[in-house]
């Protein structure tokens, strides 16, 4: 299952279930490898507080992701955070836009 397919799925999921399925999906997921597990953990939580928008069906704006990134990248020395691990936390996010 990719970030697409759960999003159209969470209307039918539990909060813990959609909450399971993020984690895994994330911790997972090829595509995000690079992401060391603290870097997994910040995603987690931007995705923790989009949850209820996803269940909600509420759109999940470009404007709030680049509202949420922007302390990360302001901070991405503090936090071990490299510009790839940027782009890749704007990709995970994003995908939660559809």
């Amino acid at each position: 299952m990719d970030i697409k397919d759960l999003v159209k799925n969470a209307k039918t999921m539990t909060s813990d279930q959609l909450e399971n399925k993020l984690d895994q999906l994330v911790r997972s997921n090829s595509r995000f490898s690079n992401l060391d597990e603290k870097n997994k953990d910040i995603v987690l939580k931007l995705i923790k507080e989009y949850k209820s928008d996803i269940r909600s069906g509420i759109s999940i704006t470009s404007s709030k992701i680049q509202r949420d990134t922007h302390p990360l990248y302001e901070k991405r020395i503090s936090l071990g955070l490299t510009q790839k691990d940027i782009d890749d936390i704007r990709d995970i996010l994003g995908a939660l836009r559809s």
